[in-house]
């Protein structure tokens, strides 16, 4: 008999309402500004290609009007000549490969020692109370002061190389598993006590099968940090690799080589980082971002 609060208060009526839209509707297809909204694929891909677009247009404006020197900002066409002429005559491929194989080696060095470190850590006090303050120490120390040590201690081949990728990236990664493995709801593990599990039972089959989504995610952005390394550990008496092609040509003024192998290492980090993305979807399906 008596009419609703929204049907005697118009201003109370909803957005949706407001917007011809039902409630349900707009919980199947929420706008695209609503706060951690929905976006289809197309959409999203659509959007990321723009923003690449919008940059290399700027990039090109700015380079095209001669407001900046040419010696340190070439154009989109020289750095692409650059990249051909690196291809063809001077290696390009070669130098890409052999900086994969360094990144990737140190960074599965770091991964395979992290991991159960990081595991232990997050599970048991003391383990966190002995080796979060070093962690924590660690971390801040720069890697490039480090390379007269690594020399002394690796010498010049590719050991001293992966050994400062490793340094860069494993302090890090430590603290960051740990954090993974910490945020494991106590509720989880209370249960498996309940069932009679032991602690190492906790540890492998409730703490670390929960942890595997964040896990996978901290190693895919420690990926990131090994590569923001390469040019340092390139610096220890190298020959090749896409930072000692870098640096050759700084010292040489070549701009839009430095340009070609910049773009070249974010490729490479884009391609990866999309692939470890799809692959933390087909792993972890219920872990969904």
């Amino acid at each position: 008999m008596a009419e609703s609060r929204s049907e005697l208060l118009p201003g109370a009526r909803s957005l949706s309402t407001l917007a011809g839209v039902s409630a349900p509707q707009q919980a199947l297809n929420p706008p695209i500004w609503t706060v951690r909204g929905t976006l289809s694929k197309r959409l999203y891909r659509l959007i990321a290609v723009t923003s690449f677009a919008l940059l290399l247009g700027a990039w090109w404006a700015v380079a095209a009007s001669g407001a900046v020197d040419p010696l340190f900002l070439p154009g989109p066409v020289a750095v692409a000549e650059q990249a051909y002429q690196w291809a063809t005559q001077d290696n390009l491929l070669a130098d890409t490969g052999i900086s994969i194989y360094r990144v990737m080696a140190g960074f599965a060095l770091s991964a395979v020692m992290a991991v159960p470190l990081g595991l232990y850590i997050g599970a048991y006090r003391p383990v966190r109370a002995f080796f979060e303050p070093l962690m924590e120490f660690s971390r801040y120390l720069p890697a490039v002061a480090f390379v007269p040590l690594v020399l002394l201690w690796a010498g010049i081949g590719e050991s001293s190389k992966i050994a400062l990728i490793w340094l860069g990236t494993f302090f890090q990664m430590v603290l960051m598993i740990s954090e993974d493995v910490s945020r494991v709801p106590m509720s989880q593990i209370e249960a498996a006590r309940t069932l009679g599990a032991t602690n190492g039972e906790i540890v492998h089959k409730v703490l670390l099968r929960s942890a595997m989504p964040g896990m996978f995610d901290t190693l895919r952005l420690t990926l990131g940090f090994a590569w923001t390394y390469l040019v340092v550990a390139e610096l220890v008496a190298a020959d090749s690799g896409l930072g000692y092609a870098i640096l050759q040509a700084q010292r040489f003024l070549q701009t839009d080589r430095i340009f070609v192998g910049i773009i070249t290492i974010g490729l490479i980090g884009l391609v990866t980082d999309q692939s470890l993305r799809f692959l933390h979807r087909r792993l972890f399906p219920w872990a969904k971002k």
